[in-house]
């Protein structure tokens, strides 16, 4: 399934960087749970946990620091744009610089699939279940 944007005049770069993260947070929430189905767990609980560690806000941002000095200079200027947009959300089980880094992420992988680069995003979403191993 893909995401069509509907006013193509939009260029992808203008597109709030929030609404790249709400994109990014479930294109990076489906690969996980694909990558965790594909475990020998048997209890769904098993399976929940895996997810729930990999998708959290402090796990998020230790990949964004993972993959910072690897990311292109388009990829900084969205990091870049996402950290710098006023977000009045916060996160009950994060603190800020987390969540914020978390968000950065989330804005990333969500460029990423609507700008259709599949070969960039799965390595990027390849190294982010690298965090649990």
């Amino acid at each position: 399934m893909e995401i069509k944007i509907k006013n193509t005049q939009n260029k992808l770069e203008q597109i709030n960087p929030l609404v790249l993260a709400f994109v990014g947070d479930s294109v990076h929430t489906l690969f996980v749970r694909e990558n965790v189905i594909n475990e020998d767990v048997q209890k769904l609980n098993d399976y929940n946990k895996s997810c729930n560690f990999l998708c959290r806000a402090k796990t998020q941002s230790k990949v964004l620091d993972k993959l910072e000095p690897m990311l292109t200079d388009k990829e900084k200027e969205i990091v870049r744009r996402t950290r710098n947009t006023k977000n009045h959300h916060t996160s009950k089980n994060a603190n800020l610089v987390d969540y914020k880094k978390a968000t950065c992420f989330e804005a990333l992988v969500g460029y990423l699939y609507l700008n259709r680069d599949r070969k960039r995003l799965e390595e990027i979403l390849q190294i982010s279940i690298e965090e649990r191993k």
